[in-house]
C-alpha cells in the first residue's frame, strides 16, 4: 500500500514538473508580451500539470480506455474553464493598465491627474491612489516654483531700482564734486557715505538671503537667555527709536533658555525691531514680550503701525513682499522679513504674524531649550 502511494506521488510529481517546466519556459518566451497571455499560460499549466499527473498514474495502475476517456474529458472542461476565466482576468487587468496609463500621461502634459473609476485589481487600485497623491504633491510643487518665480522677478525689478536711484545720487555729487561746485564738500561727504550705507546693507542682506535659500547657513547653536538676546537688540537699536520718537517696551519678557546661534538670532530681533520702529508713528510705542507655551518660547514685538491688510498677511515674510505704500520703507528692499523666516526656520522654528489693535505683533516660535 506504501509503495502504490509512492509510486502515484512520484508519478503526479514527473507530470506536474514537466508541466511547470514547459510552463516557465513558455512565461519567459510571453515576458514582454500582454499579462492576459501570462494568466492564460499560468492556468494552462495548472490543468496540464493535473493532467499529466492523472495521465502517468492511470497508465501506471492500467485503468480501462472508458476510465481513462472520462478523466482525459474531465481535464479538457477543466483546461477550458480556466483559459476562459484566465483571458477574461487578463483583459480587465489589460484594460485597467491601459487606463492608468493614459491617466498618468496627462502628468508630463498639464500636470494633472484623474483616476480611473475602478480598478481591476488592488494593486493597481493602490497604484491609482499614489499616483493622485503624487499629482497632488506636483501641483502644488508647481504652484509653490511660480510664486518663488514671481517673487525674483519682483525682487529683481525692486532691487534694480533700490540701487539705481543711490546709484545716480552718487554720480551727480561725485561729478559735482569734481567739478568744484560744491561749496561744502563734508555734505556732500556724509550723504555718500550714507548712500554707500544703504547699498552695502542692501548687498548684505541679498548675501544672507541667498544663503538661506541655498540652504547652507552654518548654524552655531549655543544655549542662551531669552531676556539677554531681546536686552542687547533692544539696546542696538534704541538711538532708532529715539530718532523716530518711539518708544521700546520689554518688560514682558521672561527669562527662559533657548539654544541658537546668538549672531543669527540677534539679527532677526534687530530685523523686527527696525521694521516695528519704522511703521510707528512719533510719541507711539514698540512693545517686546517673550512667553512660553507647551514645548516652545515665543518671542513677540508689537508695533503701532495701523495693522496690516488682510489679504496681505499672508505674503508678508515672503522675498520682495513690502506691501502698501505706507508700509514701504524708505530704503529697503523687501528682504528683512524673508530673511527672519528662513533663520527662524532653520533654528527649526516658525514666523507669524497677525494684526492687534492698533498695530500688529510679529512671532517668532522657537523650540524651548530641555
Amino acid at each position: 500500500m506504501i509503495g502504490d502511494m509512492f509510486l502515484i506521488a512520484l508519478y503526479a510529481a514527473m507530470g506536474a514538473a514537466g508541466a511547470g517546466l514547459l510552463g516557465a519556459v513558455a512565461l519567459r518566451a510571453l515576458r514582454k508580451r500582454s499579462v492576459a497571455a501570462s494568466l492564460a499560460v499560468v492556468a494552462a499549466v495548472t490543468v496540464a500539470a493535473m493532467l499529466a499527473g492523472t495521465l502517468l498514474v492511470s497508465w501506471a495502475m492500467f485503468l480501462s480506455d472508458h476510465d481513462l476517456w472520462v478523466v482525459t474529458m474531465v481535464c479538457a472542461m477543466a483546461t477550458v474553464v480556466s483559459l476562459v476565466v484566465a483571458l477574461l482576468l487578463g483583459r480587465s487587468v489589460v484594460k485597467g493598465s491601459r487606463e492608468l496609463a493614459e491617466a498618468t500621461r496627462a502628468l508630463g502634459d498639464d500636470g494633472s491627474f484623474i483616476p480611473p473609476a475602478a480598478a481591476p485589481t488592488a494593486e493597481l487600485a493602490e497604484l491609482s491612489r499614489q499616483l493622485a497623491a503624487t499629482s497632488a504633491k506636483l501641483a502644488a510643487s508647481r504652484e509653490r516654483e511660480r510664486t518663488l518665480e514671481a517673487s525674483r522677478r519682483e525682487l529683481v525689478a525692486w532691487i534694480s531700482h533700490d540701487l539705481r536711484t543711490p546709484l545716480a545720487g552718487l554720480q551727480a555729487m561725485t561729478e559735482a564734486l569734481e567739478d568744484g561746485m560744491v561749496d561744502d564738500p563734508r555734505d556732500y561727504h556724509a550723504r555718500i557715505r550714507a548712500e554707500v550705507g544703504r547699498m552695502s546693507a542692501m548687498v548684505s542682506d541679498l548675501f544672507e538671503l541667498s544663503r538661506i535659500q541655498a540652504g547652507v547657513l552654518a548654524l552655531s547653536p549655543a544655549r542662551m537667555s531669552v531676556y539677554d538676546l531681546v536686552g542687547d537688540a533692544i539696546a542696538g537699536v534704541d538711538a532708532l527709536a529715539q530718532e523716530h520718537g518711539v518708544q521700546l517696551v520689554g518688560d514682558g519678557v521672561e527669562p527662559l533658555p533657548v539654544e541658537v546661534d546668538g549672531r543669527e538670532m540677534s539679527r532677526v530681533l534687530a530685523n523686527l525691531l527696525v521694521n516695528a520702529i519704522r511703521r510707528t508713528p512719533a510719541d507711539g510705542t514698540v512693545a517686546v514680550s517673550a512667553h512660553r507655551e507647551a514645548d516652545r518660547v515665543v518671542l513677540s514685538v508689537t508695533d503701532g503701525c495701523g495693522g496690516i491688510p488682510p489679504e496681505d498677511l499672508p505674503r508678508v515674510f515672503d522675498t520682495g513682499w513690502r506691501g502698501t505704500h505706507a508700509r514701504t520703507p524708505p530704503a529697503g528692499a523687501g528682504l528683512g522679513l524673508a530673511i527672519v523666516r528662513g533663520i527662524v526656520e532653520a533654528h527649526q522654528g516658525r514666523a507669524a504674524v497677525h494684526n492687534v489693535p492698533g498695530g500688529c505683533r510679529f512671532e517668532v516660535h522657537l523650540p524651548a531649550a530641555v
